[in-house]
């Protein structure tokens, strides 16, 4: 049976550069019940950081996790049009901070049966947006600042 995992991932900074985080929320479907369930919640601080970088490295983050946990099939769900668009070849990376960062993601990608990229509006990425906030308030010693 192939195990399909769906990821929804989200980088910030503040400022930009600035102290920057990223998240990731990794779903798994249930055959039983056809639906997706959550597994993982992933969230790291950054350090400084460009909003581009921070959406690669929580990418990256995600689909670590999909391959440690022995996904097959991986559905990227992003609110970063720039990353979709490079991911699936519609633009060229032209930063060269980026490029390693892309070079790894798409790695990642050969370690899996079938990866796609999604672009989804921002308040469907809420959870994950949460843990990007949630990360960079933790890094910066910030407790208790958002709800």
């Amino acid at each position: 049976m192939t195990k399909r995992f769906r990821i929804y991932t989200d980088g910030g900074a503040r400022g930009n550069p600035g102290p920057a985080g990223a998240g990731a929320v990794i779903q798994i479907f249930q055959e039983k019940t056809k639906t997706f369930f959550l597994a993982k919640e992933l969230k790291r601080f950054l350090g400084q950081a460009t909003n581009n970088q921070a959406e690669y490295q929580a990418l990256i983050m995600g689909l670590e996790a999909a391959v440690e946990m022995g996904a097959a099939e991986v559905e990227c769900l992003l609110d970063s049009e720039l990353l979709v668009k490079q991911m699936n070849r519609e633009y060229r990376v032209k930063d060269s901070d980026l490029a390693p960062l892309f070079v790894r993601v798409w790695n990642l990608g050969t370690k899996l049966g079938r990866v796609s990229f999604q672009h989804i509006r921002r308040e469907y990425n809420k959870e994950a947006d949460r843990l990007v906030n949630e990360a960079i308030d933790e890094g910066l010693g910030i407790r208790g600042r958002r709800s």
